[in-house]
């Protein structure tokens, strides 16, 4: 009787090996460089394609992970989760949000992947979600003042004059270069969060180097818009006026004072209206117009 419960149990417990085995989760696939550069073109190219209210730019940002998850995730239900998990709410700025979120998440992922084949204690799902939801404000703000606060406008800058001589590639050439060279950091971004994982953020935020070179870009914007308002904004003054029989001219007075000092004076008073009322565009603009339209009525410009 006991040789007949030895053998069960020892049938038992082959079985139980066998279901095991089946249900092990199988080792994941090696991330290459070819690899990050598939997801931050996929995100790159749709981050705004697929815009909704409720999950913003989730389906773009699930959308360029797909080919890597289905690397990391052989086993059908744990690749369910990883979709799932990023299809919800997230929206960041492409490259300096996206491309370092997607590097970093991959190397979340990976790592996740590689403790549940191993059948060691994974990183949670939350700290993923987590991790993304607590970066993506921070880098999107990051990423918004750089690029479309400053580096569009030095490619605006630069071919400008192309344009004003009529030339159409003053108007292509800066978004050209624009899309190059977003697309150029941003792929660097996504190798820098894949390689530093979480710690890629503060290497963005708090870094020597990159607080060097953001730094670096805004002191190159100020000059750009500096040269823009004093080379393309024409204002001048046609006021003149006489003292014994001597005719003063305002405009050569004030540009023995300051070359530029009207057009100068109509950029800080914007400057002064948006920092007061917020970014008001269409009504900054208007009431310019306006203030113009009423100092040429009486010849002051």
């Amino acid at each position: 009787m006991s040789e007949e419960v030895a053998a069960n149990n020892a049938d038992v417990a082959e079985n139980e090996d066998v279901q095991a085995e089946e249900h092990r989760i199988p080792q994941p696939d090696k991330i290459t460089n070819k690899d990050l550069m598939k997801s931050w073109f996929r995100w790159w190219w749709a981050n705004e394609v697929p815009h909704t209210f409720d999950r913003m730019l989730a389906p773009a940002f699930c959308f360029g992970l797909i080919p890597n998850l289905k690397k990391l995730y052989k086993d059908k239900t744990e690749l369910a989760k990883a979709f799932q998990r990023h299809l919800l709410f997230f929206n960041t700025q492409a490259t300096w949000g996206g491309g370092t979120l997607t590097g970093v998440t991959l190397s979340l992922e990976e790592a996740r992947a590689k403790a549940l084949a191993n059948g060691e204690e994974p990183i949670s799902e939350d700290m993923i979600n987590n991790t993304k939801v607590g970066l993506m404000g921070p880098l999107a703000g990051i990423g918004d003042s750089i690029d479309s606060g400053t580096v569009q406008y030095i490619f605006i800058a630069i071919f400008l004059p192309f344009a004003q001589k009529g030339n159409f590639m003053g108007a292509l050439l800066p978004f050209l270069c624009f899309a190059i060279a977003t697309f150029t950091y941003g792929y660097y971004f996504t190798k820098m969060g894949y390689s530093l994982g979480r710690a890629a953020a503060k290497e963005i935020m708090t870094g020597g180097r990159m607080a060097g070179i953001i730094d670096g870009l805004g002191v190159l914007g100020l000059y750009m818009m500096g040269i823009l308002a004093g080379q393309y904004i024409k204002i001048q003054s046609y006021l003149k006026f006489s003292i014994s029989k001597k005719v003063f001219d305002v405009q050569d007075i004030l540009n023995t004072i300051l070359p530029g000092i009207l057009p100068l004076f109509a950029v800080l008073m914007l400057y002064w209206y948006f920092q007061k009322k917020g970014l008001k565009i269409t009504r900054g603009l208007v009431y310019l117009t306006i203030a113009l339209v009423v100092l040429s009525i009486f010849y002051v410009i």
